[in-house]
């Protein structure tokens, strides 16, 4: 698949001297438009493609095609996470044009998720401060069934809508305070566009293609993401080293064009300033170091799963 060891399980693995450090690692920092740009054109393809599938085919298929368009259109979430670090293109114009949008299907915010995604990356896996552990990673097989659902997600991203109304987030403390005018502005216009969209396609075309291309879709395609996310650092060690708190999957090369290179997750945590098409350049670096290398994602879920039912309740 990447030309690495088939024997490279994880387990089998640990984590073997330092990391580079990053002087050592700028020869990979180069940015690139042209590729950030292929590699955006090529995504927004997919989701034309995918969302004329679901137009064209007749009723017993339209749910499969569904689930497809599903999968490409949560991973618009793969842009949305390179361009917070500003390394999709050279242009930072371009990366904050294209984050911005490519958050809006899933009522996302591309101002708050990087103040979020920032403080994840600074305190990572630090259960105090890192805000993706809260909460935390599911320990009980209900919670972890109710999270790959993504009742909680919608939750999540409803409440930042109206706090953003509000013009409290407050309950956020990696917002801060000289930003929070900013990301609030940057909330209210862009929920202000998704749902004027939304009706105004509702009212040009009829509802059942808003629900077909679109709710349906986000529906069927953030549980996929949610297994993906639950991956990066589940199980992984609570503390700082990025060697060991950080999990990278070896996965096929069509996801990983999908995900924008993410799934070498331990190399972007230890060098986020390394564009997704130098990653795997990273990874034959980094790959005898790493405590947790994955072989494949179903694998992983079901290894995880079979642990949750083993482990005891209350």
């Amino acid at each position: 698949m990447l030309g690495v060891p088939a024997a490279a399980m994880e387990g089998a693995m640990s984590a073997t001297g330092a990391a580079p450090k990053p002087r050592e690692m700028m020869h990979l920092g180069a940015r690139s438009d042209a590729r950030g740009t292929a590699r955006a054109a090529l995504h927004l393809g997919l989701v034309a493609a995918s969302g004329a599938l679901v137009a064209a085919s007749p009723p017993w298929l339209v749910v499969p095609a569904m689930v497809l368009a599903g999968v490409v259109q949560a991973a618009l979430f793969a842009p949305l996470h390179e361009t917070c670090h500003y390394t999709a293109f050279k242009s930072r114009r371009a990366n904050a044009v294209v984050g911005w949008l490519a958050a809006l299907p899933a009522l996302r915010n591309w101002h708050f998720y990087q103040a979020f995604h920032l403080a994840h990356h600074k305190h990572t896996q630090d259960p105090e401060h890192d805000p993706e552990l809260s909460p935390p990673p599911p320990g009980t097989l209900p919670a972890y069934l109710l999270r790959v659902a993504g009742l909680p997600y919608w939750r999540a991203q409803l409440l930042v809508w109206a706090r953003g109304w509000r013009g409290d987030l407050s309950a956020y403390p990696f917002v801060h305070p000289a930003a929070a005018p900013r990301v609030v502005a940057s909330i209210r216009a862009g929920s202000a566009l998704t749902v004027g969209l939304a009706v105004a396609a509702g009212l040009a075309f009829g509802w059942s293609w808003v629900l077909l291309l679109w709710v349906g879709p986000q529906l069927l395609g953030q549980p996929l993401l949610r297994l993906y996310l639950l991956t990066e650092h589940t199980g992984c060690t609570e503390d700082a080293n990025g060697l060991t708190n950080t999990r990278t999957m070896l996965t096929a090369a069509p996801v990983r064009l999908l995900m924008w290179e993410m799934p070498f997750h331990a190399e972007h945590h230890l060098y986020p300033f390394i564009p997704f098409h130098r990653l795997r350049d990273a990874h034959l670096v980094l790959r005898d170091r790493l405590a947790h290398v994955g072989t494949g994602y179903a694998a992983w879920h079901a290894g995880h799963v079979r642990a949750l039912r083993r482990a005891p309740r209350g």
